[in-house]
């Protein structure tokens, strides 16, 4: 698992991924070959034409709406979380981090910094990428669906 995705885990925004399919090759395939008259309507003869049909085209199916991301009221929870904690998430890496419980030492922030392509340049002053880091952990929460006020991510 990520860091990131551990943050939107936290947040109750981590999507859910469709089961893998299992797949089997090799030795552990098995194909049942299945003689045509199986795939055939019945009454029909193998090697005969299908006879024309008077139906009219079938209508194209339209493309179901892409679904909406469900938005996590992402401040009321932090809020929530920060109530009686001197903690300033707003502002602060380290204080969002451990107000969700997760790692905020320097070596984990460099960690997440990597992970979500932090510029070169910023890797080497640890504030300039705090700061980077910051922004673009919010950013990333609003593009996963959580609601982050326009003005922290500016």
């Amino acid at each position: 698992m990520g860091f990131f995705t551990n943050i939107l885990e936290k947040l109750g925004l981590k999507k859910d991924k469709p089961a893998p399919v299992a797949e089997k090759s090799g030795a552990d395939a098995k194909f049942i070959e299945r003689p045509k008259e199986d795939f055939m309507p019945k009454g029909a003869v193998a090697g005969a034409k299908p006879a024309a049909t008077t139906a009219k085209a079938a209508e194209p199916v339209k493309a179901a709406a892409p679904a909406a991301i469900a938005e996590v009221d992402v401040v009321k929870h932090l809020e929530e979380l920060s109530k009686g904690k001197d903690l300033n998430w707003k502002v602060s890496i380290v204080d969002l981090l451990k107000l969700l419980d997760i790692d905020s030492s320097r070596e984990a922030r460099n960690e997440l910094a990597k992970e979500l392509a932090c510029p070169e340049n910023l890797m080497n002053d640890s504030a300039k990428m705090n700061v980077w880091l910051h922004k673009e952990v919010l950013r990333k929460i609003a593009a996963n669906g959580g609601n982050i006020p326009a003005n922290l991510l500016d």
